[in-house]
């Protein structure tokens, strides 16, 4: 007899979550629905790290390609060469 009694007892907890569940329910559907949209928005978008990192990326490529390129073709000097003394 004792589990009947104590299952008739509601928690806090529970009480909290109907409460909450009958606020949501007295929402209309597009309000639900454009907070749906606004948080799945919000998932899935692009942060600044991303960009960022990808930038930085991009940037590190094209100094390694000028330097490689700026060194291959610093190196390719003729030593017979010698600039006029004047």
């Amino acid at each position: 007899m004792g589990k009947k009694d104590a299952s008739t007892i509601k928690l806090p907890v529970d009480q909290y979550r109907k409460q909450i569940g009958k606020q949501d329910y007295k929402k209309t559907k597009p309000i639900l629905r454009a907070t749906k949209l606004k948080a799945e928005a919000k998932k899935t978008a692009i942060g600044i790290k991303e960009v960022g990192l990808v930038l930085a990326a991009i940037l590190a490529l094209l100094l390694a390609f000028y330097a490689f390129f700026y060194l291959r073709l610093s190196a390719d000097t003729d030593p017979d060469l010698e600039p006029d003394d004047q």
